[in-house]
């Protein structure tokens, strides 16, 4: 047997997930036994989550307690009976093939404990990429994400499933594959394929994912100072953020320095010059980190607008963010990962 596990927040793009299943699984290429578990992650009750009749006969609906994704992920495999786990977010549509892909792409030998899935992000045609459509797209480059990963339900309980101190879609599923890698079994890429569209986002979007930076801190305190290369993830810009915050703080601290100093004292002097050299820094790491976002996208006047606020804002809240998850995580021992 084999079982789908989506947990999702009753998002409409669920509705075009369980209908691009819906059409396949009562074709000839499904697989003989398949089961489907919705995990109901609302944190609110707003009613039972409507299944499609097509689907009556292999979808069941679990209700999860609104901890988070790998929260939910763990009641789902949990309770599922297949050999294999396939994990499906709620927003990615299944290519007309993938029953028929999948069957294929879990025949494996016994070493192997998960495969990955193809997920393609549409982009615009008709102008470059915005700033949260680039980071979107990332989802296609991505290693072991759960947009589309299947496991073998014993590796799964070999690790004892994902971490629930991660209370974001952020870094989980990463850090759920290294585990599994460490106890020996390995992971490769499959053919079948999954759409993953952009979904519409505040402006300040960019802001809001900034509190990924506290799950980054705490992989650090599981894993050690090399953990991006241990989860096999990109070098991030947290150094950068560092120096640019420090960079302002120390200017304002000059300006409220020069506030009670008298007119001609020397300390007032010196407050101006450190001030200005700290401000100089604060501007040009700034202006770096904005055109390094603006470059790339389609330079629209609102574009632009946003990416300047929010280069100027992105690093003291980077950086207080980590400060957060630091701080929740200290009292773990280094290197804790389970």
């Amino acid at each position: 047997m084999i079982s789908l596990v989506v947990p999702t927040l009753g998002r409409p793009s669920l509705a075009v997930l369980l209908d691009a299943l819906a059409a396949q699984l009562g074709g000839d290429d499904a697989p003989a036994e398949v089961e489907l578990l919705l995990v109901d992650d609302r944190r609110d009750d707003t009613g039972e989550l409507a299944v499609s009749g097509a689907l009556t006969a292999y979808a069941k609906v679990l209700t999860g307690r609104g901890a988070g994704p790998a929260a939910a992920r763990n009641l789902g495999w949990r309770a599922a009976r297949g050999e294999w786990v396939v994990f499906l977010d709620d927003d990615v549509v299944p290519a007309p093939d993938w029953i028929r892909r999948l069957r294929a792409d879990l025949a494996v030998p016994g070493r192997v404990g998960g495969v990955q899935g193809v997920v393609q992000v549409p982009l615009p045609a008709h102008r470059r990429p915005t700033d949260w459509e680039r980071g979107t797209a990332g989802l296609a480059e991505g290693r072991w994400i759960t947009a589309d990963m299947a496991y073998r339900r014993v590796a799964l309980a070999a690790v004892g499933g994902f971490d629930e101190r991660f209370p974001r879609a952020y870094r989980e599923d990463a850090e759920l594959a290294h585990r599994v890698r460490r106890v020996g079994w390995e992971l490769v890429r499959g053919r079948r394929r999954v759409t993953h569209p952009v979904r519409p986002e505040s402006r300040w979007v960019s802001l809001r994912t900034q509190r990924g930076n506290a799950d980054d801190a705490l992989l650090r305190r599981l894993h050690g100072r090399r953990w991006r290369a241990e989860l096999d993830l990109p070098p991030g810009r947290r150094p950068r953020h560092v120096a640019v915050t420090a960079a302002g703080a120390v200017a304002l601290a000059a300006v409220a320095a020069r506030a009670v100093t008298r007119p001609s004292s020397r300390s007032r002097r010196a407050s101006g010059v450190l001030g200005g050299l700290a401000a100089l820094g604060w501007a040009a790491g700034t202006a770096e980190f904005a055109r390094a976002r603006i470059a790339p996208g389609p330079r629209t006047p609102d574009e632009v607008a946003t990416m300047v606020a929010t280069s100027a804002l992105i690093p003291p809240l980077a950086v207080v963010h980590w400060v957060r998850g630091w701080w929740r995580a200290r009292a773990l021992p280094v290197g804790a990962g389970r």
